[in-house]
Parts: structure tokens; sequence; C-alpha cells
């Protein structure tokens, strides 16, 4: 087995065709699935998130562990306006910089699922939130191809 590699001089860089967004959400599948979880992610814990505050969908101290409601110093309501909070700047987070901020949703999601593990009654919520920190960590994967490093917010197409 042979290999060979090309040379060049330092400081030069290999030319890579720049594809516009459109035409990657058109032709990569990838690229399409990054962008689906990054809306997703994004819009997902930011209208969470401002449930808290309404409980519309549902009324979200239900699913607060006593354990959890007892090592708070604020009320069942006031801890779950905090986490509201939190998941509201999770979205913000994910819309902004999916590369590092997935991994805090994952992270959230895992404590979520802790919470519900312990508090009887809850077994399927939790799974369903594993699948969703599931999806969190594959929208981290994916953007550690399409979200560049650092804090840049948009490239040169």
């Amino acid at each position: 087995m042979s290999t060979t590699a090309t040379l060049r001089a330092p400081g030069q860089v290999e030319s890579v065709p720049k594809v516009s967004v459109s035409e990657r959400l058109r032709t990569d599948p990838a690229y399409q699935a990054f962008m689906l979880l990054r809306i997703a992610f994004t819009v997902a814990p930011i209208l969470f998130g401002l449930d808290k505050f309404f409980n519309v969908m549902v009324d979200w101290e239900q699913y607060l562990a006593p354990w959890i409601n007892d090592l708070s110093p604020l009320s069942a309501t006031h801890t779950m306006y905090v986490v509201g909070v939190i998941e509201i700047v999770a979205g913000l987070a994910v819309a902004i910089k999916p590369r590092y901020a997935a991994y805090i949703v994952a992270a959230w999601l895992a404590g979520i699922i802790i919470n519900l593990l312990t508090y009887s009654g809850y077994y399927d919520i939790a799974l369903r939130d594993f699948g969703l920190m599931l999806g969190a960590l594959t929208l981290a994967r994916l953007a550690s191809k399409y979200d560049p490093r650092g804090f840049r917010f948009r490239e040169q197409l």
C-alpha cells in the first residue's frame, strides 16, 4: 500500500471551494440534519423556558422532585422560574454557537433525567428526555463540522 503526500510552501493553504448555505441545504444531508437539530434545540428550550412562567403547556412544578425542591432556597414556583431562564439562555446559546451550547443542553437534559428518575411516575418522560439528550449530542457532533471554532458569528461564504 502506498501513499503520496503533496508538499506545499509554508503558509500556503489548499483552496477549498466555498459553498453557499442554500446550496448546502439542497445537497448535503448531514448539513440538513445539523440545521434541523439547531432549529429544534433553539426553539424548544426557549418555548419550554417561557412556559415555566405561564404554565400553558403543563404545570411544570409537578415534575420537580421533592429532594430538589428541598435543596433549593426558593419556592417550587421560583425554582421553576430559574429553570425557565436557564432554558431560554440555553436555546439562545444554541442559536449563536451550537458547537459548544449543544453540550450544555445535553448536560441540562441529563440533570432533568436524573430529576425524573428519582421521582416515581415519570420514567416515560425521562426516556423521552434521554432521546432528546442523544439529539443534543448529535447536534454537538455535527456542529464540530459545520460550526466554526471560536466565537466568529459568520464565516465568509
